[in-house]
Order: C-alpha cells, then structure tokens, then sequence
C-alpha cells in the first residue's frame, strides 16, 4: 500500500515496550485485518491494491486453492487422496477449541503411520506450518516432539479465509467485514493463530506448543500456543481474542517451568502492555519476536 514508515516505528514501539495510543493502534490494526482477509500471494494482493477490492482478491484466492487441487493430483502420487483429504479438513481442524489435528474427523480407521507421509508433503510444499507439541521445555524443543500430535496451520491466512468459506459465494457484508470490524465470533481465534503462526514462520522458527492434559483439570491442564527458543530460555506464547478475561495456562506454565523460561507473551488485539509479568502486545508485532 506503499507504507514505509509505519512499521519501523512500530518496533520502536516494541523495543520500548510502549502503547501506541488508541488512534495509532486502530488504524494498524484495521490494517493489519485487511492482511489477513487478503493475504500474501501476490497476485491477490496486486487484486486488492488496484482498487481495496476484496472481491476480486477472493478470486484470485479461489483460483489458488484450486491450483493447489490440482498439483495434489499431480505430484502427491500414491498420497494424493490422503493428502487431498487433510487439506479439505484443515479449516474444521483449525475451528476446533484445541485445534491439535484429529485424524479420526477422516475416518475411524484413519491412523498416523498412514497419514504421516501425506502431512510431510503439504508441510514440504510449503502449503502448510505444521506445529507440534513439545512435551519438555527444558530441554531442546525437538528433542521432546511428539510427532503425533500436530497443528496443521495454512502457510498463507488470506487463503485460509478463503478455504473456510469456500461453500459460499463472496459475501463482502457477511464476512469480510465482520473480520474487518471485530465481529466475526468464535472463528476468528483460527485466522488469529493462523497468522501468528506464519509470521512466527516468517521469522524462521519452528513451531511448538505444549499441551499437557492431566487428571486434575485445574492444576495439570495447560495449553500454550507457542514456544519460541531463544538462547538457553523458552519463550511460552499465548494468542488470545479481545474478550479474554485471563491467561490460566500461562501462569500455570510460568510456576511450573520457572528456571527454563525467558520472556512471556501474550498476541491479542489490543494495544502494548505489560502486566503480572507478560508482556501484552497487539497481534501485529508477532513480527518482532
């Protein structure tokens, strides 16, 4: 949009630790929303600049995930069903309050040693971000990998947002703008992950979570969204919507794995703060982690 400005002032802003103001924050925000309606890919984005038309943007989109279909067919071989079967079911997985991949919504005989291979093709086709729960932050984080339980995120949110949609026609009204304006609901926690989790891509991690469900609910049970190695310390990292009202599992984790955790994080729509010892910061700065 030939904005050149905003964003180095915004990791002054991040360096500092310091809020925006409620003018500034708006209007990074709104245009941090219309990026993930649209998206990265080029010929999308050249769609929406021209003339700010999500419509045409969603076109193009379309034409994409059909694209992507096709190479499926292609070039997956002996994997394309399955591989073509993951790919349709991400957006209900993404949906999902804990949104760990349930090969059981492909089938009751759906097993991973038979899906491994078709997750491996869309993570090296670069279609997806796979995340996988890191059960000991002490150590190495790949060193504690649990294959088996994964994230399936879209490596671009625009499309993303198309993929979920995909049975209706282009709704401005209905959906673009209730995204654009806050309004969209419980869906919108998915493309709020989604795109930390390709930024976070972006910068060159490797994705982790940590789940850890226990007998006694209250004390064992946590999920953190991401962790992030930096030198010797594990950085835990929440994503949350503007209607959260704490971060239980944060401070759970915080208490259990004290001497291994560096700085904490919790992405949510609103302005910079730091408080009880998290750092709060608005969505838009995951690009500075």
């Amino acid at each position: 949009m030939g904005d050149t400005a905003t964003v180095p002032a915004l990791q002054e802003f991040y360096e500092k630790r310091m809020p925006l103001g409620q003018a500034l924050h708006r209007r990074v925000l709104n245009d941090f929303r219309q990026y993930m309606l649209v998206g990265g890919m080029p010929q999308a984005v050249l769609a929406y600049v021209r003339n700010k038309d999500f419509a045409g943007a969603d076109q193009v989109k379309r034409e994409i995930l059909d694209l992507y279909r096709s190479d499926i067919g292609k070039f997956a071989l002996a994997h394309a069903g399955r591989v073509a079967r993951l790919f349709d079911e991400i957006p209900g997985q993404l949906s999902k309050k804990e949104k760990v991949y349930r090969l059981a919504a492909l089938g009751e005989q759906a097993r991973m040693r038979t899906y491994e291979d078709a997750f491996l093709w869309l993570a090296d086709a670069m279609v997806v971000n796979a995340c996988f729960n890191a059960t000991d932050p002490h150590a190495g984080l790949a060193l504690s990998q649990e294959s088996a339980r994964q994230k399936c995120y879209m490596a671009d949110t625009g499309l993303l947002v198309t993929h979920a949609f995909r049975d209706s026609p282009y709704l401005e009204n209905d959906l673009y703008r209730a995204i654009l304006f806050d309004k969209l609901g419980i869906n919108e926690g998915m493309l709020m992950e989604n795109i930390v989790a390709q930024m976070l891509r972006a910068k060159g991690y490797k994705l982790f979570f940590y789940s850890r469900r226990g007998e006694d609910y209250s004390t064992d049970t946590m999920e953190i969204d991401f962790l992030l190695r930096k030198g010797r310390n594990v950085c835990p990292v929440e994503v949350k919507s503007s209607a959260y009202r704490k971060h239980s599992s944060l401070d759970k984790f915080r208490q259990k794995f004290a001497k291994a955790i560096g700085e904490c994080f919790l992405l949510y729509p609103k302005d910079v703060m730091v408080r009880d010892g998290v750092v709060h910061l608005p969505l838009y700065m995951a690009m500075f982690l």
